[in-house]
């Protein structure tokens, strides 16, 4: 937890027993499952911000399952190549959800000799909760991606895996030539799971890959397709996804109907080097 800062002054947040604390004495609460919060009332935008315990529950279920695990690995493979000459890399995971990503990121240089310090952050407590119950050497903070709790200039890598871009935040935090990744959906990706609930499916927009302050490395592409053969795993994917939030009722319950969907899953994995 040492590169986390306190969110009120600032100054470094150490832990003092079963709490962070600064200078200034400013104190937040570890909780008994491991994540600390880091949220201020001004950094809320809901009452309860970020994915619910459906959504949160019904993405671990999903993922465990391995659907997106071919994804997960070539971001591991390639991220531990970029770090090959860093041998104690921190790391931040902005938009961790419950850490599906994060944990095999952690684990994955750790099994290739590094000694990384990984953080993980999500303004879903909910999410944060089932995340900091699994961790392997995961510090997990609930905080606004937009006003992350941590150092300028603190780390060698930071990761944005669907979740919202802010780029001021990230170029603040990496360090000097610091890696950025960024994985967004392809055009097609999920285009049959749309095909089931709209009368009118629709391609996702993929923009312009330059960002700026980053100077663009390369961008890998997995893509396939995936079978799902039950009503649940359908519904999982479904609950999951922006859609969720978006589909009216009526739309919805057509994926009632299904126990076997194939459908497109399509990953651009865009990797950056921070502008000096």
């Amino acid at each position: 937890m040492d590169l986390y800062c306190c969110p009120v002054c600032g100054a470094p947040l150490r832990r003092e027993g079963g709490s962070l604390k600064c200078r200034e004495r400013h104190c937040f609460d570890i909780a008994k499952q491991g994540y600390v919060n880091l949220l201020t009332a001004a950094g809320k935008h809901a009452r309860v911000p970020g994915d619910n315990k459906l959504m949160v529950s019904a993405r671990r279920a999903f993922l465990e399952k391995g659907y997106y695990a071919p994804m997960r690995e070539e971001l591991c493979g390639r991220v531990c190549a970029l770090l090959a000459d860093c041998p104690a890399p921190a790391v931040l995971d902005v938009g961790c959800g419950e850490g599906y990503y994060t944990e095999r990121l952690a684990a994955a240089l750790r099994e290739r000799g590094h000694s990384p310090a990984v953080c993980g952050i999500d303004i879903s407590k909910t999410a944060l909760a089932a995340a900091a119950k699994k961790s392997c050497g995961v510090a997990y903070a609930v905080a606004s991606a937009f006003h992350l709790p941590v150092p300028d200039a603190a780390f060698d890598l930071v990761t944005n895996l669907f979740a919202p871009y802010c780029g001021g935040e990230f170029l603040r935090v990496l360090k000097p030539c610091g890696l950025f990744v960024m994985v967004i959906p392809g055009a097609r990706h999920l285009y049959e799971l749309k095909c089931a609930v709209y009368d009118a499916p629709y391609e996702n927009e993929v923009k312009d890959f330059a960002l700026e302050g980053f100077d663009f490395l390369e961008q890998r592409e997995v893509a396939g397709e995936i079978l799902l053969t039950s009503g649940e795993d359908i519904r999982n994917l479904f609950c999951m996804t922006p859609y969720c939030y978006k589909t009216s009722a009526e739309n919805a319950a057509r994926l009632d109907a299904l126990d076997r969907l194939q459908t497109t899953i399509q990953f651009e994995l865009l990797f950056y080097r921070k502008r000096t």
